[in-house]
């Protein structure tokens, strides 16, 4: 396909708002974030993300089918860059970049725009500072059919590249939120809504909750956890046994562990 929008130089204004976009305060001054890769920008537009410009480089396609997903967003309407490869690996984030970003508007709902169903099942995510463990947790709650996953009081945000990457775009899939652990706590309790918060040393383990009914595992910092704050005031702190000389689990383990024991809870219900 050809196209008549070019970006050669290094120097091109487009160029240095990518660039900008790298950090948080410039993602929510432009209300834009960055969408890089095939498969995040593949899943975003199936989602029916809408994209704001495309830029492409087709000297770093990685895969096949790069020209058939490029002519579908043209058609819907989003302009098209075709970028040199010094132009293109200015704006990239990546170390090996396939060719395929976008601009996209920011991704989150407030609290008040979640749409949940009968008894759901929330993943809370406090004060994540690494934007691999919030998008890995972003992919095991896609895959464990949450509701809805809120980041609050977080040092990453969700519209981080690196989270959207480390999501491959799982991210446009779900409702996702941003909020104060106020703000959360008084949400949960307005809507019925038991939270699990994991800790390592609480003596209840989480195959003795009830998780049948609405459910919010709350999962902590990588290095020190959940804050006092969540510890004492969620409805029950769970434990996962820790048999080996390890006493704690990735962030996005904990997680997994405790979306899948929910899961297997509801399943056996149905």
């Amino acid at each position: 396909m050809d196209h008549n929008l070019k970006i050669e130089s290094t120097k091109n204004p487009r160029v240095k708002t990518v660039n900008r976009l790298r950090k948080s305060k410039h993602r929510t001054e432009l209300k834009q974030t960055v969408v890089e890769g095939c498969r995040e920008i593949q899943r975003a537009f199936e989602s029916g993300w809408p994209f704001l410009e495309l830029y492409i480089c087709p000297e770093l396609y990685l895969a096949v089918d790069e020209d058939l997903l490029v002519e579908k967003i043209q058609h819907s309407g989003v302009p098209v860059f075709q970028c040199s490869e010094a132009a293109f690996r200015k704006m990239s984030y990546r170390d090996t970049p396939d060719g395929l970003m976008a601009l996209s508007p920011l991704v989150g709902k407030s609290l008040a725009e979640l749409k949940l169903p009968e008894n759901p099942l929330i993943l809370i995510a406090e004060d994540l500072e690494k934007p691999g463990n919030l998008g890995t947790i972003l992919r095991t709650a896609d895959a464990t059919g949450v509701d809805a996953v809120i980041a609050c009081d977080h040092k990453t945000d969700l519209n981080n590249p690196n989270v959207i990457r480390a999501s491959i775009g799982t991210l446009f899939f779900m409702p996702v939120a941003e909020a104060t652990s106020d703000e959360v706590f008084e949400w949960l309790k307005k809507n019925g809504i038991q939270s699990l918060a994991a800790v390592p040393d609480a003596e209840t383990e989480y195959t003795g909750i009830d998780m049948n009914g609405g459910t919010a595992v709350v999962v902590g910092a990588e290095d020190e956890g959940l804050t006092d704050q969540w510890i004492k005031g969620a409805d029950h702190a769970v434990s996962i046994p820790m048999l080996g000389k390890n006493d704690s689990l990735n962030v996005s383990t904990a997680a997994a562990i405790l979306l899948y024991e929910a899961v297997r809870q509801r399943r056996k219900h149905l």
